[in-house]
């Protein structure tokens, strides 16, 4: 884990030297922004539906048991902005377009397009990490935002279908709850993920060794990995804003 996570860091370091010297084209950036989240949004767009319809159900009939429902909306909109939107985001990006990523480099590894171009005297973790740690820092922390904005209507169409609760009620309670310090904690949150994502995943894919067997335990490694630094950073997010 620490030769790893060192690697991660001389890989970041070499990938934003590459960045700072203009050697990245746009279209390549614009093409994995695509690839990462544009392609996973749909699914990103669901889990937060999804997830914002859940906690409703839970929290809804105890609320209202208890006279305070009026602060359904506003706890859902906490827990969403704050933890939900940003994990199963980069939680299902990180599944989708983090595994691609691996597999993608790992098969270039394996049959030597990655020795093809060095030979070019081009840096290859720059040439293959520069545009998706960029593409993914830049555009995982706006599916973020959409996902926060659907899993708050998907809580306020669950808490109208199951107590209810008055939108006006459900909003107004939103506004009282939300605070801007958590969206941009929300937003920083996305941006720390997607560049994990995209450097721990691109960095296993390198390190791949061997044939079509290893590319796949390399693919299984990055998901695996990529979740857990992912899950550390939000430990430590959460630490230093929330303690």
């Amino acid at each position: 884990m620490i030769s790893f996570f060192g690697k991660c860091v001389e890989n970041l370091y070499r990938s934003i030297c590459y960045l700072i010297t203009g050697r990245s084209r746009v279209v390549h950036i614009i093409n994995q922004a695509a690839a990462i989240s544009y392609d996973s949004l749909l699914i990103s767009l669901v889990i937060a539906f999804v997830s914002a319809a859940i906690i409703a159900i839970q929290v809804s009939k105890q609320f209202l048991m208890s006279g305070a429902e009026a602060y359904v909306g506003g706890s859902i909109a906490i827990v969403m902005i704050r933890e939900i939107a940003p994990g199963f985001v980069a939680l299902a990006i990180g599944a989708r377009a983090g595994t691609a990523i691996s597999a993608e480099i790992a098969n270039m590894q394996v049959t030597s397009q990655v020795d093809a171009i060095k030979t070019l005297k081009v840096d290859p973790v720059g040439y293959y990490f520069a545009p998706r740690l960029l593409a993914a820092a830049i555009t995982v922390p706006m599916v973020v935002i959409l996902a926060e904005l659907v899993g708050i209507l998907g809580g306020l169409f669950v808490s109208k279908a199951t107590i209810n609760l008055h939108p006006a009620r459900y909003i107004n309670s939103v506004w009282l709850w939300l605070n801007a310090r958590d969206i941009y904690i929300s937003i920083f949150k996305g941006f720390i993920f997607g560049t994990l994502i995209a450097l721990v995943c691109a960095t296993q894919g390198y390190e791949t060794k061997g044939g079509a067997k290893d590319v796949g335990e390399s693919t299984t490694k990055a998901a695996v990995l990529s979740t857990v630094y992912m899950l550390i950073a939000d430990f430590l997010i959460n630490l230093v804003f929330y303690l």
